[in-house]
């Protein structure tokens, strides 16, 4: 093999045009004074057309976009929030932060996501929300998830963050439940460096967290620098918007190009029994954020082998997000089996859009050797 080919494959890279440089050049020459908003409103417009929703409000990341919601519903202390050990800690910070008890449950084998029966089994008179999190693209079992919110009076909230063009149908990820997040870190399908957006369809809810996001000052308050209540600073920069109106404008590209990757992904692993990809239920569309191998369990593969194999040639591959109650600051729930077990012999491929199918097949040759091929 020669020394290109030997070259490091990131695991994703964003996608930047000259019409995000273009953008952002605008953004940092005129963006200032009264025009110091316009990218945002323009994001946020643009992003709720997209996504099918009514209100938006840019946030620094997709974790302060969670917070502002639980906050806006008035989540706090003596409450429970149930979601899925399977997350990122960003998920489950917030409901820290505010002072309520999280609650973690196990996953679905098959989608990874939340699973609702063991969501509704977890249900006491102290829950006030369930968050759905679409792991990797995957989306959750929603229409159980509503049903099970409506029957207990409790807001189902997606975290969506990771499902830029997921899909049930015709809703898209995002526009199901009470409120929604999403994240554009610089790893999302879409990005603006940092950066997230809150989203709903709930007009009190929208105007609550319109008002904690800036410092706590209502629209409606004649005197200057008054704010009526304690608020947050989770805005995003009106340069961060631009780059996020550049990358809307071009978001069925972005996402058919994840879907292109995961689609040669399959296919160069057709017929492995050994292995299992991300699933796209019949129904439902996958933005395939990150596409994601698990090894048969009884190949007796570990999280350290798949690392160091990768490592080994030059593939900077992710490991599956460690259960949440594997963390130190967290009680350990090893009766949440599929969360803990699933990690432990599963990793995230590498995934960007313009990732060449030679770099995916050396990628794929390094899951064939572990799997035995």
């Amino acid at each position: 093999m020669n020394a290109s080919s030997k070259s490091p494959i990131a695991y994703t890279r964003p996608s930047i045009t000259e019409l995000e440089v273009a953008y952002a050049t605008e953004a940092a020459r005129d963006g200032w004074g009264p025009k110091c908003y316009d990218f945002i409103d323009r994001l946020e417009r643009d992003f709720s057309a997209h996504i099918g929703i009514t209100q938006s409000i840019a946030t620094s990341s997709g974790t302060g976009a969670m917070h502002l919601g639980l906050a806006g519903l008035g989540i706090g202390k003596s409450d429970e929030v149930i979601l899925a050990d399977t997350n990122w800690v960003a998920t489950v910070a917030p409901v820290v932060h505010l002072g309520a008890t999280p609650v973690l449950v196990d996953i679905l084998p098959d989608t990874w996501c939340i699973d609702p029966a063991k969501a509704e089994a977890a249900i006491t008179p102290r829950t006030k929300a369930i968050i759905a999190t679409h792991l990797y693209g995957s989306t959750c079992d929603m229409d159980a998830l509503l049903a099970i919110g409506a029957k207990h009076d409790i807001a189902i909230i997606e975290d969506a963050a990771e499902a830029i063009g997921s899909a049930i149908g015709e809703r898209k990820a995002g526009a199901m439940g009470r409120f929604s997040t999403f994240s554009f870190h610089g790893t999302k399908t879409m990005t603006t460096g940092e950066g997230g957006m809150f989203a709903t369809d709930d007009l009190s809810l929208f105007e609550r967290v319109h008002q904690l996001a800036n410092h706590g000052r209502d629209p409606e308050e004649t005197r200057q620098f008054f704010p009526t209540v304690t608020g947050y600073k989770f805005k995003m920069a009106n340069v961060q918007a631009a780059i996020g109106c550049a990358q809307l404008e071009r978001i069925d590209e972005l996402i058919a190009g994840k879907r292109q990757i995961m689609a040669r992904y399959r296919e160069m692993l057709a017929g492995i029994d050994q292995i299992k990809l991300n699933t796209e239920p019949e129904g439902t569309t996958n933005g395939y954020w990150m596409p994601t191998v698990v090894f048969d369990a009884d190949l007796g593969i570990s999280r350290e082998m798949l690392l160091a194999a990768f490592k080994a040639e030059e593939i900077d591959a992710r490991v599956f997000f460690w259960p949440l109650s594997a963390l130190p600051m967290f009680e350990e729930k090893r009766e949440n089996r599929h969360a803990w077990d699933i990690p432990e012999r599963a990793i995230n491929l590498p995934s960007f859009g313009d990732m060449t199918i030679v770099q995916q097949e050396r990628v794929v040759a390094v899951v064939k050797k572990l799997a035995g091929c």
